[in-house]
């Protein structure tokens, strides 16, 4: 079981299932809202065990098509964790377990800041990687 949970405390989750990749944004809103590095979770997979009425949802608008999470209490970005998707981004940082992926890409490096190194290998792509 993988364990989750947002600064505070308030807002905890679990995951059963090991996320399916990590990927790392650079537009300079999830740069903003402090959540650049995500892990992908299936729906099935993600449960939120406490905190559930402590989310507010930060409403996307364009060119943003994703909504993203917070806590309402210590403010900490937590991903996509009310999507109704079969598939979301949880913030990497709220992971409280130790898992074992590795960051696989790094998207929009067109809006990286100048003074931010990216440091791996992972693959990297002007904008999102369907726009590449």
């Amino acid at each position: 079981m993988i364990k989750g949970s947002c600064c505070c405390g308030t807002v905890q989750f679990e995951i059963t299932e090991m996320p399916s990749m990590m990927g790392t944004c650079h537009c300079s809103r999830c740069r903003k809202v402090g959540a650049s590095t995500l892990v992908f979770v299936k729906s099935e997979t993600f449960r939120i065990t406490s905190g559930r009425d402590q989310i507010s949802t930060f409403k996307a608008e364009p060119p943003y098509s994703y909504d993203r999470c917070f806590c309402s209490k210590c403010g900490s970005a937590l991903g996509e964790v009310l999507s109704e998707g079969t598939s979301f981004p949880v913030v990497a940082n709220c992971i409280d377990s130790d898992i074992e992926i590795e960051n696989q890409f790094h998207e929009f490096v067109s809006e990286k800041p100048s003074w931010l190194k990216i440091g791996d290998t992972a693959k990297q792509f002007e904008k999102h990687p369907i726009e590449s």
